[in-house]
Formats: structure tokens, C-alpha cells, sequence
């Protein structure tokens, strides 16, 4: 029963080769989450780190900074791109 099962889920699973070229509502809002979390911990870290004494932790809270301004700005490019495809393609559909 077990190796039915485990077939029969095999089987509804289907690969999906490249991503759907829309963002569902949901996507949306998880992108404005990750947006939202990057640039509040990038703004703590500037503050933190100008609050700081020690410089290896101001160093160290100025990296995770710096770590976070560039996933907010990996995730614009990557929405750039997206709205930059999904015109191009729209353009040669027309």
C-alpha cells in the first residue's frame, strides 16, 4: 500500500523547468516582506553600528549591513529583469 501511495504522489508531481512568467499575489507579497525585512536590518545595522565603541564589532555590524543592502538590491535587479522579460515578451506577442 505504501509503494502505491508513494507512486501515485511521484506521479502528480510534475518538474517544472523554468519558473511561470507571473508573480501570483502571494509571491508579491512575500517579495514586499523580503524587501521590507533587508532594509529594516540595514537600517538597525547603520544605527547600531554608529552607536558602537569597538571597532571589530562596528566592522562586523557594518558587514551584516552591507550584507543586507545587497539582497535588497539582488532582489530589485532580479524584479527589474522580471518587468524587462515579461515586457519583451509581450512586445513580440503583439
Amino acid at each position: 500500500m505504501q509503494q502505491t501511495q508513494m507512486n501515485q504522489n511521484q506521479q502528480t508531481q510534475s518538474f517544472m523547468p523554468q519558473p511561470p512568467s507571473i508573480i501570483s499575489t502571494k509571491d508579491e507579497l512575500y517579495i514586499k516582506d523580503m524587501l521590507s525585512w533587508n532594509l529594516l536590518a540595514m537600517k538597525k545595522a547603520h544605527f547600531f553600528a554608529q552607536q558602537c565603541q569597538d571597532p571589530e564589532v562596528k566592522a562586523a555590524i557594518e558587514k551584516a549591513g552591507q550584507m543586507h543592502q545587497r539582497h535588497y538590491q539582488q532582489i530589485l535587479n532580479h524584479l527589474g529583469n522580471h518587468i524587462q522579460n515579461a515586457n519583451q515578451t509581450r512586445q513580440t506577442m503583439q
